[in-house]
């Protein structure tokens, strides 16, 4: 029996957000690995075995699941939003880099889902319609001077800037850090939205400026998208207000 691995991006949470390639990859699979509160979100169904592990396993996941693969399982390896994004694709591909020759000839899908920074676009307008980049604060796999010098770049260069994994418990100082850093670079006035839990029924968006950013609370659920120089809000009386990058440059930035 041929075994496979399909690496499957569940979206920002609620079930609509599945594509139909990830409800029938889930659905037909012998064996689930995943984060814990991840696999939560996948029903369950009768001969189909679970595996959760920590979220800072992921080596040890991809490497369990590519073994559970070669003896003949089809194995779903479950990751939130895309599994390309911060996630477990890039896990996976890397220990069959470095693994036995033989998990090279695994038959391996990646199965995209949408990621937190589109959805919580998607809530507040159309922040990404120019030129944008994500960057993620977590130190946990590069150094924090990197991300020092990327989120200055990025600032400088005028992209629009998703920021995953802004804060934790280990990393109480980093978000208010790069706030300081965009300030270098960009007025008080550019809009930053703070999206939390989108498609979950604990889902918060709020607008507000870089100035005011460090007011706002954030936690690991949250993705934060820092707006650029051309960035505006719409306000609109009763109705949340609507944020979004202009496809065409005004002008160039100072």
């Amino acid at each position: 029996m041929s075994g496979r691995l399909s690496v499957i991006g569940l979206g920002p949470g609620d079930q609509r957000y599945l594509t139909q390639e990830a409800v029938n990859a889930l659905h037909i699979a012998d064996v689930l690995y995943g984060y814990g509160p991840y696999l939560d979100r996948v029903p369950a169904r009768d001969g189909q075995s679970r595996h959760p592990s920590d979220n800072r396993e992921e080596g040890e996941r991809a490497r369990s699941a590519l073994r559970h693969a070669m003896e003949g399982a089809h194995v779903a390896m479950v990751s939130g939003g895309d599994p390309g994004v911060f996630a477990m694709a890039a896990s996976v591909c890397e220990e069959i880099e470095a693994g036995p020759p033989a998990w090279r000839n695994l038959d391996v899908s990646i199965v995209p889902g949408i990621t937190a920074m589109l959805a919580a676009a998607a809530r507040a307008g159309a922040p990404l319609g120019h030129d944008f980049c994500a960057l993620s604060l977590s130190d946990n796999l590069k150094p924090w001077e990197t991300i020092e010098r990327r989120l200055d770049a990025a600032a400088d260069a005028g992209f629009v800037i998703a920021l995953y994994n802004p804060v934790s418990k280990a990393r109480p100082w980093q978000l208010s850090h790069a706030f300081a850093l965009f300030s270098r670079h960009l007025p008080g006035t550019v809009p930053v939205i703070f999206s939390r839990a989108v498609g979950r029924p604990d889902e918060s968006l709020t607008v507000t400026t870089l100035a005011t950013a460090g007011e706002v609370a954030a936690d690991m659920a949250t993705l934060i998208i820092v707006g650029s120089r051309e960035t505006r809000v719409i306000a609109r009386q009763g109705k949340s207000p609507l944020v979004y990058t202009p496809r065409a440059m005004s002008k160039v930035p100072a």
